[in-house]
């Protein structure tokens, strides 16, 4: 598994390592019943406290990503298609966020933002 974690960043270091395990998962290429690495041995990777990655888990697990087997440890879940589903709305909300943020920033219309947007979705 292949984590970048970048101190430049303004995100929570636990975040990044959530939002790119998520990533994984939602591709297809962490599948369910694969083993994460341990809290411990990520840390060592990552050089980092084996508290963020410890945090990072428990906000896997909380979101349903991940289950966490006491004295085995943890493994992706069974895809819950209501969680894929709503963290790609989220990140569809964000994206649509900055596209609104940029059209404002050189006056585009809603009409001709709501254009845009149909000649994308429609291929023409």
């Amino acid at each position: 598994m292949n984590i970048i974690i970048s101190n430049s960043s303004g995100q929570p270091i636990y975040d990044q390592i959530t939002s790119q395990i998520k990533a994984l998962i939602m591709a297809g290429e962490l599948k369910e019943g694969d083993a994460l690495p341990s809290m411990r041995f990520l840390a060592k990777e990552l050089r980092i406290s084996v508290i963020t990655t410890k945090r990072a888990y428990e906000e896997l697990e909380r979101d349903g990503f991940i289950v966490t087997v006491p004295g085995k440890g943890s493994y992706v879940a069974e895809k819950n298609l209501d969680f894929v589903r709503e963290e790609q709305l989220k990140s569809i909300e964000e994206h649509m966020q900055e596209i609104v943020r940029l059209s404002m920033g050189c006056n585009l219309t809603l009409d001709e933002l709501k254009d845009m947007l149909e000649l994308i979705y429609c291929g023409e």
